[in-house]
C-alpha cells in the first residue's frame, strides 16, 4: 500500500532542477531522491549510486527484458528508467520520492492504474535564458546545446499536462513554491511537516 507520495518533476536540461531539488531536499525532512539508471557515460563530480547508476546498454537493454523498469525513455542517445521496486518500497515506508524524469516518462507514470503521483514541471523563464545557462556550463559540445534546445523547446509544449508549474527565474522564489506545494500535499493527505501520519489519541 503506497504511503508516501511520489512527486515526478520534470524540467528541460539547464533549467537548474538539480540545484533546486537539493536545496528543498536540504529542508524538507522525510524525502528521498530516486537513483535512476542511464547509459549515458558520468560528468564530472558525479558518483555512481548518488546521481545515477551508470551501466552498460546492454544491461540496461537486459533489465528492460525483465520487466525491472517502472518507466524508460530515450534521452539525448541515451537510456534512462526507473527501478520499480525500490520505488515501490520506498513509499510503502512513508517515505516521499521524488523522480526526476523527461516529459516521456512523466506521461507512461501519468497513466499507469497502479501507482499515484503528483506532476510538477520546471520550467526556465525563457528559451533565451536556458540557452545562457547551457552555454554558461561549458560541459557540452555546440552540437548538443542545439540538441538540448530543440528538445526543451517540444518539452516546454507538455507543461501544462503537469499539475503544478514553477518557473525556476529567481532559484529563492522556485525553492518556495517546491517547498509549499510539497507541504501542502502533506496536509491534504493529513501528514505532518515531516511526513508523518497525524493522529489524536
Amino acid at each position: 500500500m503506497q504511503s508516501g507520495t511520489l512527486y515526478v518533476i520534470s524540467a528541460p536540461s539547464g533549467t537548474g532542477k538539480t540545484t533546486l531539488l537539493r536545496k528543498v531536499m536540504a529542508d524538507i525532512s522525510g524525502l528521498m531522491f530516486s537513483v535512476s539508471h542511464t547509459t549515458r557515460n558520468p560528468r564530472e563530480g558525479e558518483q555512481n549510486g548518488v546521481d545515477y547508476h551508470f551501466v552498460s546498454r546492454q544491461d540496461f537493454e537486459e533489465a528492460i527484458g525483465q520487466g525491472h523498469f517502472i518507466e524508460y525513455a530515450h534521452v539525448h542517445d541515451n537510456l534512462y528508467g526507473t527501478n520499480r521496486k525500490s520505488i515501490e518500497e520506498q513509499l510503502a515506508q512513508g517515505i516521499d520520492v521524488i523522480l526526476d524524469i523527461d516529459t516521456q516518462g512523466a506521461e507512461i507514470i501519468r497513466n499507469l492504474t497502479d501507482l499515484e503521483a503528483v506532476d510538477i514541471f520546471i520550467a526556465p523563464p525563457s528559451v533565451q535564458e536556458l540557452e545562457r545557462r547551457l552555454r554558461g556550463r561549458g560541459t557540452e559540445k555546440e552540437e548538443e546545446i542545439l540538441t538540448r534546445l530543440g528538445n526543451a523547446k517540444m518539452e516546454l509544449e507538455q507543461c501544462n499536462r503537469y499539475q503544478y508549474l514553477i518557473v525556476n527565474g529567481e532559484l529563492e522564489e522556485a525553492t518556495a513554491m517546491l517547498k509549499a506545494v510539497i507541504l501542502a500535499e502533506r496536509a491534504r493527505g493529513h501528514r505532518d511537516y515531516s511526513g508523518k501520519p497525524i493522529t489524536f489519541k
